[in-house]
Formats: structure tokens, sequence, C-alpha cells
């Protein structure tokens, strides 16, 4: 995972808010999987998992350490 954000991280931007609401609701990881991530729980339990977990973290990640790159204060 890298320590600055990245394209990608840019990308998922709406992603990465979806997922902190369903977190902060109490949402089922499989029911975020499936509506979020375009990933079928039932077919790829493994891989749905993985995808939200991770996610998850680099979501948190944005919201703390992320955000200050983005806003141009580098690491702290």
């Amino acid at each position: 995972m890298s320590s600055v954000p990245t394209g990608y991280d840019e990308g998922c931007m709406l992603t990465y808010v979806r997922l902190l609401d369903a977190s902060a609701d109490g949402a089922d990881w499989r029911e975020v999987a499936q509506i979020v991530l375009h990933i079928d729980p039932i077919r790829e339990p493994e891989r749905a998992f993985r995808a939200w977990a991770t996610h998850l973290a680099r979501a948190r990640w944005m919201t703390t350490s992320g955000i200050r790159h983005l806003a141009g204060g580098g690491p702290h």
C-alpha cells in the first residue's frame, strides 16, 4: 500500500466515501461488496471480502494521513 495518495485513490474517492458511510451505518460487508464494489460475495467470497477490507482500510487512511497529502501538507 502506498504511503501517499495515488491516482487510483483519487479515482476511488466516491467509493471510499460510500464505504465509510456504509461502515458508519453498520452495513454487512457482503452487501457493501455487492453494491459498492460490484463483486458477488456468494460467487467470490474471498475476493469480495479482501476487496472490501482493503478498500475500507485505505478509505480510513485517506481520512487521516492521505488527506494531508492532497491538501499539500505532506506526511505527519
